[in-house]
């Protein structure tokens, strides 16, 4: 779950000033949280204390109200009945890691992966974006290899993973779908050496940073057990009490190495 902030947070400076190379300053003086990070600890707090996640995820808005939200789930978080607005957005990707990490088996990891989405992201594509990236946290933290992660991906999901970083990136542009961010982010960490060339490989496709790099850093994370340290703390300082304290607790409960 950290490596999901920690890419929300690299990737931070870079959603609207997008670049196209590995070689960045990793954590810019300008990096914080976002919606990413935000939301993602909300779906950990949920599945901690057992507390329906619309309810959960309404308070951490009140909480954090300028992070970053999408128009839709500004309206959404507002309306006092919340149905699902039936988006394909990445926002569906973006939060989801908790579950890679809390639940036991790839079938339970789908079912909640749903359950979770679905409040707000119940187009098809988004729940499908939700359950590739969980499944594959799930499917990388259980010592599954790169090729097996990436024929699940493509054979369950149907998602076209046989481009390279190379030839995605030139043209490559900000996308808010499922469909043109969860590919390619699951991309950028097949194609990765480690955590941070991960992350580094994400934020160097351009478009959305802060959420590919999110959605990379998650499934990195599971695939090498974890980030490393100077990361952790960095990205720990960064957090602010609150969201600092729900991660180390559900970091402890689920995300032991």
């Amino acid at each position: 779950m950290i490596g999901a902030i920690a890419g929300d947070v690299i990737g931070s400076v870079y959603e609207w000033n997008a670049i196209k190379t590995k070689r960045f300053e990793l954590f810019s003086p300008s990096c914080s949280f976002t919606d990413d990070s935000v939301l993602t600890v909300a779906l950990a707090d949920a599945i901690l204390t057992n507390r329906d996640y619309v309810s959960v995820m309404k308070s951490y808005y009140l909480r954090y109200p300028d992070a970053g939200y999408g128009g839709f789930f500004h309206q959404w978080a507002r309306s006092a009945h919340s149905p699902p607005y039936n988006s394909w957005g990445n926002g569906a990707a973006m939060r989801i890691s908790p579950v890679g990490f809390a639940f036991n088996t790839l079938e339970e990891v789908l079912a909640k992966a749903k359950e979770y989405t679905e409040v707000t992201h119940n187009h098809p594509e988004g729940i499908k974006g939700a359950q590739a990236v969980a499944s594959a946290i799930f499917l990388a933290r259980t010592g599954k290899t790169r090729n097996e992660i990436k024929e699940h991906i493509e054979t369950t999901y149907g998602y076209d993973l046989s481009r390279s970083l190379d030839e995605i990136r030139p043209t490559y542009e900000f996308n808010e779908s499922c469909q043109g961010t969860v590919p390619q982010a699951i991309t950028a960490f097949l194609e990765s050496e480690d955590f941070e060339d991960a992350v580094r490989n994400a934020v160097s496709l351009g478009g959305d940073s802060d959420t590919l790099a999110c959605i990379t850093g998650g499934i990195a994370d599971g695939f090498y057990g974890g980030v490393p340290d100077f990361i952790f703390q960095k990205v720990m300082g960064i957090l602010d009490a609150n969201l600092r304290s729900v991660t180390s607790e559900f970091m402890a409960a689920y995300c032991k190495t």
